[in-house]
C-alpha cells in the first residue's frame, strides 16, 4: 500500500502558495485493509476514509466512466490494481494531476510525480485538460473558471476551451444541479479577481446557460458621462473586482454582481439612461436566486442593493424625511450591519468605473452619521408619551427620527434618548 498527496497541495507548493490542506490517494489497498488499520469509512459513491489520528480524508485510487448526463452520471471503479497514473488521468487539469509520495510519518518524500506535464503548464501559466475525459463532467468548466479567478494571469489552452464549448453545445452545462453551480460561483466570487471567472464562462458560452441575466449585460450601452467604460458588463466586472480588492464578504460581492441586471432589459427609447432599471433588476433577481437556491443572506442584500443603489447614490440631495424613509424601507434601523454591507456594495458601484477607482464617496459617511441619529431615538419612550393615542405612535416615532436626522444635517447633535 502506497499513499500519495495529490492535486492542489502539490500545485500550490510548486507555486509557493500556502498549502491549506491535502488530498490523499491510496494505491494498492482494499477497503477492508483500510478499516483494519483504523481508518473510518465515510465515502458514499466511492471509498473514502478518515485517518484515525488526523481525520484527513484518504481515497482509494479509482477510475471513472461516464454513464449519464450531468454531474452525477458516473460509475466508479476501485481496486488494488488501479495505478496512481490511472487515478491522476481522471482529474480535470494537468496542474491538478501531480502527486508526491507520503511516508509513514506523513511527510512528503521523493520527486513530484507528473505524468501529464503539469509543471510545464504551471510555468506557462496555462490551464490545460488532462485528457478527453474532461468533457464528461460539466463541473470542470465551473472549476476551471474559478481557478481563473484565483490565478488571474493564467490562460486557457485553445484545445481546452474548444472542449468546453463542445460541452456547452451538447447541453452538459444544463444538467448541472443548482447547488453545485452556486457553490462554484460563490467560491469564484471570493477569489482575488472574480471577473476572470465570468470572462472564462463567457468565452465558452457557459455564462449564457447558467447566468443568462448576467451574460445579457455585455454590449448594453451606458451614459458615457456617468460610466466612462460605456459597457454595462465591463462596469459590473469592475464593481465585482473592486469589492474583491477590498476583501468584502460574499453577500456584498453577489450584490455587486447583480445590482444592474435590469439594464439589460431597458427599453430602447430610454437608452442609455436606464430609467427604472432598479425595479427591473429586482424582478430579474427573484427568479435567479430561486433557480440557484442562493442563500437568504446573499439574496436579501442583493435585492436591497438592486432596488436602492440609485437612491443611495443620491442621498447628498436628500432631506431628513427622505433619509428616514430610506432607512425604513431598507430596515436599516433594525439591521444596521446589513445596511453597512449595502453601502460597501454601493461604494464598489461608484468606484467600479474607469479612472474613478479612488473617487470620493461622501454618501457613505452621510448615511452612517444620520443612521446613528435615527437609531438614537428611543421608540419606547415615544410610545409611552402617546400611550393615550396609540394610533399616533408610528408617526410620532418617524417624526422624532426625522428631527434627529435633521439636526445632524444642520450640523448639530442629535440630543435624542438612546434606544434600548
Amino acid at each position: 500500500m502506497n499513499i500519495y498527496a495529490v492535486g492542489g497541495a502539490i500545485r500550490d507548493a510548486l507555486l509557493g502558495v500556502p498549502v491549506v490542506d491535502r488530498d490523499y490517494v491510496v494505491v494498492g489497498a482494499t477497503p477492508e485493509q483500510m478499516v483494519a488499520q483504523g481508518y473510518k469509512p465515510v465515502g458514499k459513491d466511492f471509498p473514502v476514509f478518515l485517518h484515525p489520528v488526523t481525520h484527513e480524508e484518504y481515497a482509494l485510487a479509482r477510475t471513472e466512466r461516464k454513464t449519464a448526463a450531468g454531474y452525477h452520471g458516473f460509475q466508479f471503479y476501485y481496486s488494488p490494481d488501479v495505478t496512481l497514473e490511472e487515478d491522476l488521468a481522471r482529474r480535470d487539469l494537468t496542474i491538478n494531476a501531480m502527486a508526491r509520495e507520503v511516508n509513514a510519518a506523513g511527510e512528503l518524500t521523493g520527486p513530484v510525480i507528473d505524468p501529464f506535464d503539469g509543471q510545464g503548464d504551471l510555468s506557462a501559466k496555462r490551464f490545460r485538460h488532462v485528457g478527453d475525459a474532461f468533457i464528461e463532467d460539466p463541473v470542470r468548466i465551473l472549476r476551471l473558471a474559478r481557478f481563473a479567478a484565483r490565478f488571474a494571469d493564467f490562460t486557457v489552452a485553445p484545445d481546452t476551451e474548444a472542449l468546453m464549448k463542445k460541452m456547452v453545445e451538447a447541453g452538459e452545462v444544463d444538467a448541472l444541479v443548482p447547488e453545485r453551480v452556486w457553490q462554484e460561483i460563490s467560491r469564484g466570487l471570493m477569489e482575488k479577481r472574480p471577473s476572470r471567472m465570468f470572462e472564462v464562462l463567457r468565452g465558452c458560452g457557459a455564462l449564457a446557460r447558467i447566468l443568462p441575466e448576467v451574460d445579457a449585460l455585455w454590449g448594453v450601452p451606458q451614459r458615457a458621462d456617468y460610466h466612462p467604460e460605456v459597457d454595462t458588463g465591463v462596469h459590473v466586472m469592475m464593481v465585482v473586482d473592486y469589492a474583491a480588492s477590498q476583501g468584502y464578504a460574499l453577500p456584498v460581492r453577489f450584490a455587486a454582481l447583480t445590482h444592474d441586471l435590469g439594464k439589460a432589459t431597458t427599453p430602447d427609447d430610454i437608452l442609455p439612461r436606464h430609467l427604472g432599471h432598479e425595479g427591473r433588476s429586482v424582478d430579474l433577481l427573484k427568479p435567479l436566486c430561486e433557480r440557484l437556491r442562493v442563500p437568504n443572506e446573499c439574496r436579501d442584500l442583493a435585492m436591497l442593493v438592486a432596488r436602492e443603489h440609485g437612491n443611495i447614490h443620491r442621498v447628498m440631495d436628500m432631506g431628513a424625511a427622505a433619509l428616514v424613509r430610506l432607512f425604513e424601507r431598507t430596515d436599516a434601523l433594525r439591521k444596521p450591519a446589513r445596511f453597512a454591507e449595502a453601502l460597501q456594495a454601493c461604494l464598489a458601484d461608484a468606484r467600479g468605473r474607469l479612472g474613478l477607482e479612488q473617487k470620493a464617496y461622501p454618501q457613505a459617511e452621510r448615511l452612517r452619521e444620520t443612521l446613528v441619529a435615527a437609531r438614537s431615538v428611543d421608540a419606547g419612550a415615544v410610545a409611552q408619551r402617546f400611550a393615550h393615542e396609540p394610533s399616533r405612535i408610528k408617526d410620532a416615532v418617524h417624526e422624532a427620527r426625522v428631527e434627529a436626522v435633521g439636526r445632524v444635517l444642520s450640523g448639530g447633535r442629535s440630543g435624542a434618548l438612546c434606544s434600548s
